[in-house]
């Protein structure tokens, strides 16, 4: 399986539906919240085969392509077994919480009810059941199956498809290692490996700390609920957005060199855990933890 971000860039009217449809799956999910704390014994197949009477018992879900409201089943029980399994760690968790509105930002097609059209042109076309034709920037070919489409509004208003599909891959036979090199992490030089090579820690959220500070001021001097405090929010959404796309960037091309080079890398096995820790600002801003998955997704 391989996903892919791509933007979208959905007219007025067809934006509108997309954020009924995440409204709409809020409240399939405390829908189903609710049934599943009435039950005395959890039955999962129970509640699924609840879902096409709430599209008879209330008109609006109607709206909702079904395998969409399906996935919102899926989603709570995925929910349900994250919380057992962080309390068998005997880590202190709540129950689970009914969501209040615009907490959702994602929707899901799985299996059907999607497909992306070809153009010919800079966007294609996604065209998704109950909802219509969204233009989408696909940079990359898919040459696979799509099994999955998954919609997410972000923080910053702009519009995303993450698109899984499935490749079969041709196993190679193991070749012989030839280049081996060893990694070192730190916060004042990111990466020093053992051929003396090292790369300074870029530091991306001390560069952009005095405008993110100005924006955040600026926000707070800005009435609850109002249309401006909205716009400013958006503004800080933004620069936030555009630090993790410059943090990402620097990771993806160091761990590309690495991988390009090298035929195995050693990585020392350190604490990723940030509580209690003076640096635990710097350590989060450094993601050491996302350059380890990128060199194993790469390798």
């Amino acid at each position: 399986m391989r996903m892919h971000k791509f933007r979208l860039y959905p007219r007025k009217d067809i934006e509108q539906k997309m954020l009924d449809t995440l409204d709409l799956c809020r409240q399939t999910y405390n829908e189903l919240l609710g049934l599943l704390n009435e039950q005395k014994e959890i039955d999962k197949a129970q509640l699924q085969g609840i879902i096409p009477n709430m599209k008879i018992c209330d008109s609006r879900y109607k709206q909702l392509y079904s395998k969409t409201m399906q996935y919102e089943c899926y989603r709570l029980f995925s929910n349900l077994t994250a919380l057992v399994q962080t309390k068998k760690k005997s880590r202190k968790v709540g129950g689970l919480r009914f969501k209040g509105k615009g907490w959702f930002k994602t929707f899901s097609y799985n299996q059907s009810g999607f497909k992306i059209i070809p153009t010919g042109r800079r966007h294609q076309i996604l065209r998704l059941s109950k909802i219509g034709e969204i233009p989408i920037r696909c940079h990359r070919e898919i040459k696979g199956k799509i099994k999955q489409v998954t919609v997410k509004k972000e923080a910053s208003g702009k519009w995303f498809a993450f698109v899984i599909e499935q490749i079969n891959k041709e196993i190679k036979p193991i070749q012989k290692i030839k280049r081996v090199v060893g990694i070192d992490v730190g916060l004042d030089n990111f990466v020093f490996d053992s051929e003396g090579n090292a790369v300074k820690n870029p530091r991306h959220l001390n560069k952009y700390k005095a405008q993110l500070a100005r924006l955040q001021r600026q926000m707070s001097k800005k009435k609850k609920g109002s249309i401006n405090r909205n716009k400013q929010r958006i503004g800080v959404a933004r620069l936030y957005e555009k630090i993790t796309n410059v943090r990402n960037d620097f990771l993806h091309k160091l761990s590309y060199y690495y991988v390009s080079n090298y035929d195995a890398i050693g990585m020392e096995d350190m604490p990723m855990g940030l509580k209690n820790n003076i640096f635990a600002k710097s350590k989060a801003d450094a993601s050491w933890g996302k350059f380890l998955n990128s060199l194993i997704l790469r390798h």
